[in-house]
């Protein structure tokens, strides 16, 4: 018999499209990518080159269960320079990735029956994460029309004795926004924990990011090293947490994960102290790509009201053309062998959208808008509903 906590658990409709996107490429189609928020790029050669000399130097042993502490103190000097706030590397925990340091993170927070406020959109595994705990999601819809900015009005609305924290995540996926200084400022001011997921940082192409360490002591940062360094498969991430929390924490990692794998450690220091230059070309890449999507999303009739303006997605509203983004986003890949995200993927809210990411080369993204281009000029937009 499945738990019933597992068996509250929905599937990642991403990942559902990306697997049969792989069995249509097995059968011989030729597919775009445009669906999985994953760099295309190589990771760069100085993060490769620590990481083999670590093996080379038998760094292949368990490391302290917090992380090695060079890599929190590369943090904490990352967040110092940065942000201007100062972050004691004991404050610093390593992971094998964000999705532990979520897990974790929420393990602490909750109760039974606790809340946590969340965009809608938002990132689709946070209401699985809750749920898991026995917590109970509460959402806050934002809109496309003010470039998907949280509301903080509606958010101070929704708190009641029962709210535990409120989830932020600038430059968010899958909407591309980044929060405004004030909005985050806002939120802070509320007093709740705020867990704040910050893994796109770095991944901004006008205007500025904020940590919410730079306006409250109250905050759970998730960061990591997939996004920016294209490290993905490296499985590094961190957190950073109130000092009442590390101790709590750290016994879970110590009997969950022992510790993250310690030659990758060792990269991270070096992505964090000499991959600057890398990623500036990275990040130059992704906005000429981002560029490019919006206009031609644009021109073959979706709707993109506001430009994104980090990470590297775009929540393009398709509901001219349906009601029902999975079966769309399932018919974009059979019919233009076009693999994009259903908008339902990332809550309720964005029903009728369709997410697509520009971590690909700028060619295959052109082949793709011509292919759904086409695809579109031959289907006929639904009737608005009355």
């Amino acid at each position: 018999m499945i738990p019933e906590r597992l068996e509250k658990f929905s599937s990642f409709l991403a990942m559902e499209v990306m697997e049969r996107a792989q069995s249509m490429e097995r059968e011989g189609a030729n597919i775009v990518h445009l669906e999985v928020g994953e760099p295309d790029f190589d990771t760069p050669p100085c993060i490769k080159e620590a990481a083999i000399k670590a093996l080379s130097d038998n760094r292949t042993h368990y490391t302290h269960s917090l992380g090695l502490l060079e890599l929190r103190e590369a943090v904490s000097e990352h967040y110092h320079e940065k942000y201007g706030v100062y972050v004691s590397p004991e404050r610093v925990l390593i992971t094998s990735g964000t999705s532990p340091a979520m897990l974790v993170i929420f393990a602490t927070l909750l109760d039974p029956g606790q809340e946590v406020i969340l965009p809608d959109p938002h990132y689709a595994c946070y209401p699985n994460f809750i749920d898991f705990f026995s917590g109970s999601p509460s959402f806050v819809k934002v809109y496309e029309d003010n470039g998907f900015q949280y509301s903080v009005d509606e958010v101070r609305s929704r708190l009641n004795g029962n709210t535990r924290c409120i989830v932020i995540n600038s430059p968010a996926n899958p909407t591309g926004a980044v929060l405004e200084k004030e909005i985050m400022e806002d939120i802070a001011s509320l007093g709740n924990y705020v867990v704040s997921d910050e893994i796109y940082h770095g991944l901004v192409y006008e205007g500025k990011e904020h940590s919410m360490l730079e306006f409250t002591d109250k905050a759970f940062v998730l960061n990591g090293f997939s996004k920016l360094y294209a490290m993905t498969g490296w499985r590094l991430g961190y957190m950073i947490v109130p000092q009442d929390f590390i101790r709590p924490i750290q016994s879970m990692l110590q009997k969950f994960f022992i510790s993250a794998n310690s030659f990758v450690q060792q990269a991270g220091i070096t992505a964090l102290r000499e991959a600057g230059p890398d990623t500036d070309r990275m990040v130059a890449e992704y906005d000429r790509r981002r560029k490019f999507m919006v206009k031609r999303l644009r021109e073959i009739g979706l709707g993109v009201v506001r430009e994104p303006t980090g990470a590297f997605y775009v929540l393009a509203n398709a509901r001219r053309f349906t009601d029902d983004s999975l079966s769309f986003a399932l018919e974009v890949l059979e019919k233009a062998k076009v693999a994009v995200t259903p908008g339902i993927d990332f809550g309720k809210n964005a029903e009728g959208f369709l997410r697509f990411t520009y971590a690909n080369s700028i060619d295959n993204i052109a082949e793709g808008m011509d292919r759904l281009e086409t695809f579109l000029e031959e289907r006929k937009p639904v009737a608005p509903k009355v």
